[in-house]
C-alpha cells in the first residue's frame, strides 16, 4: 500500500485573513448588543445629544479683546454714548458746568473762549448763547470767513447744536478742525442749547450781540 499524502495546511496568510474576520464579526455582534441595550435601558445616552458642546468663543475672538470690550462698555456706561462718540472723533465733551464756568470766564469778554452755534439761522434767531458765533454747518462756505479768525486767535472753542443726537456740532468742529483749528482747542458741548435753555442760563436772541437777552425756561 502506498503512504498517504499529508494534507495541505493553510497559509499563514489564510490563517490572519480568518481571525480578522472572526474579529470583525465579534465586534459587530457586541456593537449590536451595546445599541440594542442601550436603546432599551432607562440610563441610555442619547445618540443625538452632544455630551460636549463647544464653548462658545467671545464675539470679538480672543481674551485679551474680550476684556478690551468689556472695558469699552464700562466707559461707554460712564461717558455717555455722546461723549463716546466725540471721543471717538478727538473731540473733548464739554459738560453743562464747564460751558457755564466758561461762559462767565474773563476771557470769554475778550475773545479768547468762543462759543460756535452750529445750528441753522432761523434756530439761532430764537435763542442762542449769548456773543455764540452762528455757522451753520451746511453752509460753511458762507460762515467760515468770519468764524474761522476767532476760532484761530482764541484759547478755547467750543461747538454746539441742540444736544442730545443731533450731530451737527460734531460734523461742524470736524470742520473746524479741518480748515486749521488746533485741535487740543476744541472741545463739543454735548448738553447742546436744549440742556443750556433748561438749566435757566441767559439766552440772546437775533444777531449775535444784538442785547436782546432772554433768560432760560429753567429745569423741569
Amino acid at each position: 500500500m502506498g503512504k498517504a499524502r499529508p494534507q495541505s495546511q493553510p497559509s499563514s496568510g489564510t490563517r490572519r485573513v480568518s481571525v480578522v474576520r472572526q474579529a470583525l464579526l465579534v465586534g459587530a455582534f457586541g456593537w449590536v448588543f451595546a445599541l440594542v441595550a442601550n436603546t432599551l435601558s432607562p440610563r441610555g445616552l442619547s445618540l443625538t445629544r452632544d455630551y460636549f458642546p463647544a464653548s462658545p468663543l467671545p464675539a470679538t475672538g480672543g481674551i485679551g479683546q474680550a476684556t478690551a470690550g468689556a472695558a469699552s462698555a464700562v466707559e461707554t456706561g460712564a461717558l455717555g454714548a455722546v461723549d463716546q462718540k466725540l471721543q471717538e472723533h478727538g473731540l473733548e465733551p464739554v459738560t453743562d458746568e464747564r460751558m457755564h464756568a466758561l461762559f462767565t470766564d474773563a476771557r470769554y469778554a475778550q475773545e479768547l473762549v468762543v462759543f460756535i452755534d452750529a445750528r441753522e439761522a432761523r434756530r439761532y434767531q430764537e435763542g442762542h448763547i449769548p456773543g455764540a458765533y452762528l455757522f451753520d454747518r451746511y453752509r460753511q462756505d458762507e460762515f467760515l470767513p468770519s468764524v474761522l479768525p476767532a476760532c484761530q486767535n482764541a484759547e478755547s472753542v467750543v461747538v454746539y447744536c441742540n444736544g442730545g443726537d443731533c450731530e451737527d456740532s460734531h460734523f461742524a468742529a470736524l470742520a473746524l478742525r479741518d480748515a486749521g483749528v488746533p485741535a487740543d482747542r476744541l472741545g463739543v458741548y454735548s448738553g447742546g442749547i436744549l440742556s443750556w435753555q433748561k438749566r435757566g442760563y441767559p439766552m440772546e436772541t437775533g444777531d449775535r450781540g444784538s442785547g436782546m437777552m432772554v433768560e432760560g425756561v429753567g429745569a423741569p
